[in-house]
């Protein structure tokens, strides 16, 4: 374990983080919730955003997926998606949903500064993110997918533009080895 280099619960607790948040719409599923804490805690997100009935710790599904990241990524729930955005507004983040819709941009085209506050907003797994939602926000993000299936699972969706949005946030690590 000392050789990843893994972070105890104190060290994740001090790391400066990615100024990113997770907002998690009307989730269904406790164990998609569980699942993005753990995606959070490897990319060291800012916070998670759970509102409406997206289940909370210390729900046992969650628990179960999350593997002890809802003990180390904080969270804040909210009632309403209202209110989560009201307070995302007066911190300065700007607010993407991520979702097709009609004017979205792909996930590959999107342009952001390193010190820019991001939430992205995730909705349920069958409705998606309320229309209210994309109409609060300030645009909406769209992962091309080139199969016949045009959805992804919540948490495989935030796997894939979470890591997008960080990817460029983070240093190079020398390869295995000591090779370059």
């Amino acid at each position: 374990m000392e050789e990843l280099g893994r972070k105890s619960v104190e060290e994740f607790k001090k790391s400066e983080k990615i100024p990113v948040i997770v907002v998690l719409e009307n989730i269904r599923s406790a164990y998609n919730v569980g699942s993005v804490f753990r995606t959070a805690d490897a990319f060291l997100v800012q916070t998670i955003y759970i509102t409406g009935y997206s289940a909370k710790p210390p729900h046992k599904e969650v628990k179960k997926t999350a593997l002890g990241a809802e003990e180390t990524v904080d969270w804040k729930y909210f009632k309403t998606m209202a209110e989560a955005i009201q307070e995302l507004r007066d911190q300065g983040y700007k607010i993407f949903a991520v979702e097709q819709a009609e004017g979205s941009c792909e996930l590959q085209a999107m342009s952001f500064e390193l010190s820019e506050k991001l939430a992205i907003v995730f909705g349920n797994e069958v409705t998606g993110v309320e229309q209210s939602t994309i109409l609060l926000s300030d645009g909406c993000i769209e992962i091309p997918q080139l199969g016949m299936k045009h959805s992804l699972n919540i948490a495989t969706a935030a796997g894939v533009v979470l890591w997008e949005l960080v990817r460029s946030r983070i240093p190079l690590s020398p390869p295995a080895g000591g090779v370059t």
